[in-house]
């Protein structure tokens, strides 16, 4: 393959030269380039990387690494590639970065934009992938911007330096479905953005009436999650396994809640009165993709916190953030026919018992009939006044 330039929209899309190695290797060990990405932190392995590996792919026909320039100054603004080229297939990825100081002039978009073009046209490309790591909102939101469809979730598709394995979102795009420039967003793909600058994010710390707080989990909770778990009333209501321990509160907490937050599909916290000692968990849940505007919300109190109104406030808070910063517009709460506490707490908050659901979820080997409610934005103005 011949060296590529690639001029367009602002941007100067070129083979690295060895003048570029400074600059490259500054750009590429930034921590918030090196969060998501390992690239090489070692001065003489990103030389090597411009001098000799990314030619020798290019001339195999195997890869095609740009950075990518300002058409005008010249700056290093980022780096785009189709790796994994084959050609007798029409296949290739696509991957990109971009320098911290260049984010939000949608760089990576306009550059991948570029090159897909190029592919599309050049080398007779028939389908492109797209992997990030979960996680990773603005790729994802990039890929969605030029026309990816999203497949999925490989999960433990690659180990990093430290040896850990991580899962990765998957995409695909067909030469049809590239998204012209200066097309307005899908209110889809808007949705997508809004809940990037979220979730790329670490979680919130959101406060309350009467000095509620939400907050991840931390260490110094688990030993009351366990004894909340082991609760009679706890176990009598909810599915948490019998006989809970420190390591699956540890797991829980410490792992699976973070886990759902890098993905995007849930906002879970720990809730705490004035003093921050835990007295309960609370479960915002967005896992229905055919309805990105539902969630539904699950929440369990310490023993010693029932019947301090925490629960109400924390439930009420967590609702008015989901509608505010999520931008959802029904969240959903199901509880077993006679758990009388928690519906207490629903109705405070503003939910509307809508009805009973027979035999609707399972518990403990049989399947029980529950309370459904639903809550909207407009439920929280009418129990405000």
């Amino acid at each position: 393959m011949k060296p590529v330039e690639i001029i367009s929209g602002g941007l100067r899309l070129r083979a690295w030269e060895p003048a570029d190695v400074d600059a490259l290797h500054r750009e590429a060990s930034h921590p918030e380039v090196q969060r998501w990405l390992a690239l090489p932190t070692d001065p003489a392995v990103t030389a090597e990387f411009v001098l000799h590996r990314a030619p020798a792919q290019r001339d195999a026909s195997l890869g095609l690494h740009l950075g990518v320039f300002g058409a005008t100054d010249g700056g290093l603004l980022g780096s785009v590639a189709l790796t994994k080229i084959d050609q007798q297939r029409g296949y290739a990825e696509l991957g990109f970065w971009v320098a911290a100081g260049a984010r939000g002039g949608r760089i990576a978009e306009r550059a991948g934009r570029a090159l897909l073009e190029w592919g599309f046209a050049e080398l007779g490309l028939g389908l492109v992938g797209w992997r990030a790591r979960v996680g990773n909102h603005a790729s994802r939101v990039t890929a969605l911007r030029l026309g990816f469809t999203m497949e999925g979730t490989g999960r433990a598709v690659r180990t990093a330096p430290d040896g850990t394995r991580s899962d990765r979102w998957t995409a695909s795009l067909l030469p049809g479905d590239l998204i012209e420039s200066g097309r307005p967003d899908s209110p889809a793909i808007a949705l997508a953005a809004r809940r990037a600058r979220v979730f790329g994010n670490p979680r919130p710390v959101l406060t309350g009436p009467g000095g509620v707080r939400l907050r991840p989990a931390e260490e110094r909770d688990l030993a009351a999650i366990v004894e909340t778990c082991l609760d009679s009333e706890t176990l009598r209501w909810t599915t948490v396994p019998e006989n809970y321990t420190l390591a699956d509160a540890a797991g829980f907490s410490l792992g699976y809640q973070p886990a759902q937050w890098m993905a995007g599909t849930a906002a879970m916290f720990v809730f705490a009165g004035p003093d921050d000692a835990y007295a309960g968990n609370m479960d915002l849940r967005m896992t229905t993709p055919d309805d990105p505007l539902f969630a539904d919300v699950g929440f369990s109190a310490a023993p010693g916190a029932r019947g301090r109104g925490y629960t109400t406030a924390a439930l009420r808070t967590v609702c008015e953030w989901g509608f505010e910063t999520l931008g959802l517009e029904r969240i959903e709460w199901l509880a077993h026919v006679g758990n009388a506490a928690s519906r207490r707490v629903a109705e405070k908050a503003g939910f509307t018992v809508e009805g009973v659901r027979r035999s609707a979820l399972p518990h403990r080997g049989e399947r029980r009939d529950v309370w459904a409610a639903g809550l909207v934005p407009a439920d929280l103005d009418r129990t405000a006044r």
